[in-house]
């Protein structure tokens, strides 16, 4: 054996073993946590008891809601969308208007959607735009809408282009699927 081969077989050793190695123990105590969680939700959910909001923190929030957390997922939207995170805000009106982690709530949802609209976030202009198009739990106002959408396109939002390129038909935009949240209730 060439003493290339060894040293790539030693190496190939080494590394399967850190590999295969326990994560260090955490340990806490009144002086702090040693080796705390540093992904994953069990650090999502240490992060909101420590009070941290940050862009980091609060752009892991969808993990949450990937792993099917959604009062996690609510808990940590919240506090960010309190804290002016506008994609936050965002998520909050998703997580409202498809009553993840409570209920559905079209007025709460159309509520995130104007709050991230008027920090500016396009998205939130879009979201919306749709709202007032609709009249989606807010009072239903066309021509303001499409100044939203018209805003987010001008912001550079490829959807809300593609809203305007098909003369704003809500159709282009929306799965038939969801048609019954949008129609009238009386």
């Amino acid at each position: 054996m060439t003493l290339s081969k060894a040293l790539l077989a030693t190496c190939m050793l080494t590394w399967t073993g850190v590999c295969l190695a326990d994560p260090p123990e955490k340990i806490e105590n009144e002086f702090g946590i040693l080796n705390p969680e540093d992904t994953g939700i069990a650090m999502l959910k240490r992060k909101i008891e420590m009070g941290v909001i940050d862009s980091v923190t609060c752009s892991l929030g969808i993990n949450a809601t990937k792993n099917s957390d959604y009062a996690l997922s609510r808990k940590l939207a919240k506090r960010c969308a309190e804290a002016g995170y506008t994609k936050a805000m965002t998520w909050m009106s998703q997580l409202e208007n498809n009553g993840m982690g409570g209920d559905y709530n079209p007025d709460a949802s159309a509520e995130w959607d104007r709050r991230a609209a008027q920090a500016g976030d396009p998205v939130g202009q879009f979201n919306h735009g749709l709202n007032l198009m609709r009249g989606h739990g807010t009072a239903q106002d066309e021509a303001l809408g499409r100044r939203y959408i018209d805003n987010a396109a001008n912001d550079g939002l490829a959807i809300a282009k593609r809203l305007q390129a098909a003369d704003y038909d809500l159709d282009e935009v929306t799965p038939d699927a969801d048609n019954w949240k949008y129609g009238n209730m009386f």
